[in-house]
């Protein structure tokens, strides 16, 4: 069984709500165990919000409109993407990394926990920038459990 779909969102925070809804209609849909669905979503929702936040082309002068979510359900794993036009993280290459090039918000913080949460939720996470004319790209991966009822289970 294989899933995907992607999508191209402003960057307004209603969307956000979108992305993960649509995550978790898919993922209740093909039978992902209520837990992994649940990580999986804030997770999401942490990579939207800092792409709204942070996601702007500032090298143009300007504020990028959107940004992109793919999601891919192959098998026993999960992979999200999202992906946008801002600068991007700094000091990170093209091409990315697999942590950012700075540390951890502390844990009182309000802001900049979320890369930290999305590495706590998933399985495999991937941070860094797009090569060529920049954006970040914030991917990770997580194993599936099914529900014992799943319609969609990989035979």
């Amino acid at each position: 069984m294989s899933i995907w779909w992607s999508l191209h969102l402003r960057r307004d925070a209603a969307s956000v709500p979108l992305a993960r809804r649509l995550l978790l209609g898919t993922m209740e849909t093909a039978g992902v165990d209520p837990d992994v669905s649940y990580d999986l979503s804030v997770a999401l929702s942490e990579a939207c919000a800092n792409a709204v936040e942070h996601g702007g082309d500032t090298a143009r002068g300007g504020m990028s409109e959107a940004y992109r979510v793919t999601a891919y359900l192959d098998g026993e794993k999960c992979r999200i993407e999202v992906a946008d036009a801002g600068p991007g993280f700094p000091g990170a290459a093209g091409g990315g990394r697999s942590r950012p090039p700075f540390p951890p918000a502390p844990s009182e913080a309000e802001h900049g926990r979320g890369l930290g949460l999305i590495r706590e939720l998933a399985d495999h996470v991937h941070i860094g920038n797009k090569p060529g004319r920049g954006g970040a790209v914030v991917s990770f991966d997580k194993i599936l459990k099914w529900r014992e009822d799943a319609p969609l289970v990989a035979v």
